[in-house]
């Protein structure tokens, strides 16, 4: 089965196991497509690319990309100095597109691909950018014109095409988005006088270098490198995110406090706007890469993989013990190395993991959840879930909906919310049991592909299965990971970039066949997480709710590592 945005609903998701048959991709087998008539072959040469050679002066670079291969983060060389302006560049959905497009310009791959490195490789990078040589070249000003725009403007393509020259361009300023965006005023009448801003430092004073994630950039400011925090949309998470780093005790394992807030004068209430801030530079990068290089090559030693492990268990349990919050981001991708070559924290907007990293008791509200909010599952069904949200997280339709900062004193993660501490504290647990198997395995993530994301390295081995972890910290993974369910790559997985049948020929994987497989699980895992939500609720009003799962908490958890590592010798 082919990827496509539709996938996300209808196989992804547990909306599959309600998503209509007729708002699913067609029906039909995804080996026995016809070839391409010769009007439509990229053999015939009206149908090629002029060229996809990398160009000698680009006026632009790409740096990754997001939104399912729709958006890519643009970069004009051109311009210097070069403030973040975070224009990017929107394509049309993969699946409007006809297949001869699809493969000549890898649209496929970039479904699933995200770093820069691969992302610049593939061949609809190379056409965005000639396609923006182009049109760079009529402006007459083409500086002076971006740098007047509002911050996260997009420039969007209309149509995609082989040839360049039929691909029509708009620009759509954000103007949306500065109605959204808070001033140092706003801040202050909203936190009140015991929250202190860090420094103000217009946007102007900000030197792009590059963008390593949607939300994080690398910048320079009088010449030190710092990383900078900003979004091109829900600014609420960025303010909740602020909100945290200047209120959290520093812990030398967690990302230290804001040094700038950054802002911009914008058109709509005539303010100077906080359009993100600066945080400290750790230029190891993060250890989603750098421990499946060190496994890889041998280098990964038992004393750093004790090292980062009591590391990352001392900043949770200090964000548990002083903070009162909850920490939902834990993973490898979360964590970067310094300088000194230690584990820091990062990521404190408490979206949450996916699913494949969550822990069941999260995904059984997550579930609920995104079935209540589901725009394709239908209505009657839609409300009764919605129903049962409501119960478990009064007010949650608000807090998902709204898009303007309201300061909610525990954030925006509706599933977290609706968990008590001792709840919120066995779900860490079992992120952290996950990411000791990730550092003991010497692997990026405990799934092997994940569906709409693939990683640079990716190990033949799933969690849980184990080659080289001693069996004292296999001991202690599995008792924090207790009650771990299969995931969804136990029946469905992605090869390249298909959907295809786990354990199965994958010519024999039509779409009916992926999507009817994807119905039936999501089908059980629904009914599982009604049927525990149930006991829960009748266990919680008899007064019989306590660590279900048995877990041990963080503190016992750190105790474990610590004592583990002595009675092994490690250094």
């Amino acid at each position: 089965m082919e990827l496509s945005p539709d996938t996300i609903d209808s196989v992804i998701h547990p909306t599959a196991a309600f998503v209509p048959q007729r708002n699913q991709p067609t029906l039909g087998s995804i080996t026995d497509t016809p070839p391409p008539s010769w009007e439509l072959s990229h053999l015939n040469p009206k149908n090629r690319v002029d060229s996809l050679v990398p160009l000698s002066e680009p006026l632009w670079r790409i740096d990754g990309c997001t939104g399912f291969g729709s958006q890519f983060y643009a970069v004009p060389l051109f311009m210097d100095p070069l403030p973040p302006l975070r224009i990017d560049v929107f394509i049309p959905e993969l699946s409007t597109q006809p297949r001869h497009i699809r493969d000549v310009l890898e649209l496929d791959r970039a479904f699933h691909t995200k770093d820069r490195t691969r992302v610049a490789d593939l061949a609809i990078s190379r056409h965005i950018q000639r396609r923006l040589q182009l049109w760079t070249k009529t402006l007459d000003n083409p500086a002076k014109y971006l740098g007047n725009l509002p911050f996260g403007s997009r420039i969007v393509f209309k149509n995609m095409a082989l040839d360049i020259r039929q691909i029509d361009i708009d620009i759509g300023p954000a103007h949306a988005l500065e109605t959204f965006l808070f001033s140092e005023a706003q801040f202050k009448e909203t936190w009140g006088p015991d929250i202190y801003l860090p420094p103000a430092i217009d946007i102007s004073q900000v030197q792009f270098l590059e963008q390593i994630h949607d939300s994080t950039c690398l910048v320079r400011v009088d010449g030190v490198h710092y990383i900078l925090k900003a979004l091109t949309s829900f600014s609420k998470y960025l303010y909740h995110e602020l909100k945290l780093l200047l209120t959290m005790k520093p812990h030398p394992n967690v990302m230290s406090s804001p040094v700038h807030i950054v802002t911009k004068q914008v058109k709509f209430g005539a303010k100077r706007a906080v359009i993100g801030f600066t945080l400290e530079y750790h230029e190891h990068g993060t250890m989603r890469d750098i421990v499946p290089l060190l496994g890889s090559s041998g280098n990964l030693t038992s004393t750093e993989q004790f090292k980062w492990a009591i590391q990352i268990g001392s900043g949770l349990l200090h964000l548990r013990e002083t903070s009162g919050n909850f920490y939902p981001d834990l993973r490898l991708d979360n964590i970067v190395l310094s300088s000194n070559r230690d584990a820091i924290m990062v990521d404190f907007e408490q979206r949450g993991v996916w699913c494949e990293f969550a822990a069941p008791e999260v995904n059984a509200v997550e579930y609920i959840r995104m079935v209540a909010t589901g725009e394709e599952v239908p209505e009657d069904i839609r409300e009764g879930f919605a129903s049962r949200m409501e119960k478990l997280c009064p007010g949650y339709e608000d807090l998902l909906s709204r898009e303007k900062y309201t300061n909610p004193p525990g954030g925006y993660n509706v599933s977290w919310l609706s968990l008590d501490p001792a709840e919120q504290e066995a779900a860490e647990v079992y992120m952290l049991g996950r990411v000791l198997w990730c550092l003991f395995e010497g692997v990026s993530a405990p799934q092997k592909a994940t569906i709409w994301i693939s990683y640079r390295w990716e190990s033949p081995l799933q969690f849980p299965a184990y080659r080289r972890t001693p069996p004292a910290m296999r001991r202690l993974i599995d008792a924090c990971t207790k009650g771990r369910r299969p995931t969804l790559d136990t029946t469905v997985v992605r090869r390249g970039s298909r959907l295809v049948l786990s354990g199965q020929d994958p010519s024999e994987a039509t779409r009916e066949a992926v999507l009817e497989a994807a119905r039936a699980w999501w089908t059980k895992e629904i009914r599982w997480a009604e049927e525990y939500l149930d006991m829960r609720e009748a266990k919680k009003a008899a007064g019989e709710w306590h660590n279900y799962y048995d877990r041990p908490t963080l503190r016992e958890a750190l105790q474990q590592l610590k004592a583990m590592k002595t009675e092994m010798g490690v250094v």
